[in-house]
């Protein structure tokens, strides 16, 4: 991976879409922030401080893009900031500072509430997703969490995700297009149960109208759990698709027992997608001439699962991952540590210096 290419690049406010006015006027601020600012303006005081933005984690930084442009489009005088910063997909250390803003404390005060939610949700993101796929050993995975959260996070996070494969060097796919249109991608997707329930819970013939209907560039890949029987109908969709299947995807719920493995149980954890049941299916499609097709497995995946996918050398192609990538925190904190020339008489507030942050234009 060559890092000062890829950190050295920065999105252009305008594609975040911001409502520059609302962000303005402080109508997403704390209050406290708001009235701070008030009451400094009815007293004619304008503090020059310095302020220092940083998290507690060894984190990859996500969100600062957003930030900037936060402080760009929204602040009262941009021109008279001076404001340094670190890229996108950096990697952080606790208590590292991450952007200093240096100015007159009235025209950005009413959006730290803002630039700091923005490096929190954005550097979870990006960690979390950077965390598993150094588990997934450079496998590609999918980014699953568009229906366990609001639609409105759908667009940073996605980005957030985009930024985590380019720290790694692996392939992430998104499922919406929205997730996916900071970077002009698209979102990816398999054949899902509501299709095959829509189809009488017939997968094979699901399946098939799907491939009929999908593009040629499309990579083809169907659920084989609907009918908790993994194997035969991996098997019975392989052979109804031919080349035109790219893979399957297993996704049987935590709580049951894959009907292929009804008979060897009591020396393992037989619910959900396992072990045991992954190589079924790698054996079932090898031994039918179908060594090509690739084998997704999602649900109940997280980073501490894949790595022991992966220690066990369990035949997976890609992982599907959802919730566990948006659980967590990487809160940030913004403190002043200068204020007119003179260090913050808070006790522990002191400067912190980093000559990595570069001086935003």
């Amino acid at each position: 991976m060559e890092i000062g290419e890829r950190t050295r690049r920065r999105l252009p406010p305008d594609v975040f879409d911001l409502p520059v006015e609302k962000m303005r006027e402080g109508y997403y601020t704390d209050a406290y922030f708001n009235h701070a600012r008030a009451t400094l303006l009815e007293d004619g005081r304008r503090p020059r401080v310095v302020l220092q933005v940083f998290q507690k984690r060894e984190a990859f930084l996500g969100g600062m893009d957003e930030a900037l442009a936060i402080l760009r489009l929204c602040s009262h005088d941009w021109d008279g900031l001076t404001v340094h910063a670190l890229y996108d997909g950096d990697p952080v250390s606790p208590y590292e500072t991450v952007m200093t803003i240096e100015g007159d404390y009235t025209a950005f005060a009413h959006l730290e509430t803002l630039y700091l939610g923005v490096l929190a949700r954005r550097t979870l993101i990006t960690t979390n997703v950077v965390r598993v796929l150094e588990a997934a050993n450079g496998k590609p995975i999918i980014f699953m969490p568009a229906r366990h959260d609001h639609h409105r996070v759908q667009t940073g996070d996605g980005y957030a995700a985009h930024v985590a494969g380019r720290i790694v060097g692996a392939s992430v796919g998104v499922t919406t297009d929205e997730q996916a249109s900071w970077w002009g991608g698209k979102g990816v997707g398999t054949v899902p149960h509501a299709l095959i329930s829509a189809y009488g819970g017939n997968t094979v013939l699901a399946a098939t109208k799907f491939a009929e209907w999908a593009p040629d560039d499309l990579n083809v890949t169907v659920l084989v759990d609907f009918e908790n029987d993994s194997v035969a109908t991996a098997l019975e969709v392989a052979r109804a698709l031919g080349p035109r299947l790219w893979g399957v995807r297993l996704d049987t719920s935590e709580t049951m027992v894959d009907r292929s493995l009804t008979d060897e149980l009591g020396d393992f954890k037989p619910t959900g997608v396992n072990e045991r049941l992954v190589r079924k299916v790698r054996d079932a499609l090898d031994a039918d001439g179908f060594e090509r097709v690739k084998i997704v497995v999602s649900g109940g995946f997280d980073a501490e699962k894949i790595r022991e996918f992966e220690a066990r050398g369990v035949p997976v192609d890609s992982y599907g991952v959802g919730s566990s990538l948006i659980r967590g925190s990487n809160d940030f904190t913004g403190d002043i540590v200068l204020t007119d020339g003179r260090p913050s008489a808070k006790a522990g507030r002191r400067f912190r210096p980093n000559e990595r942050l570069e001086l935003v234009d």
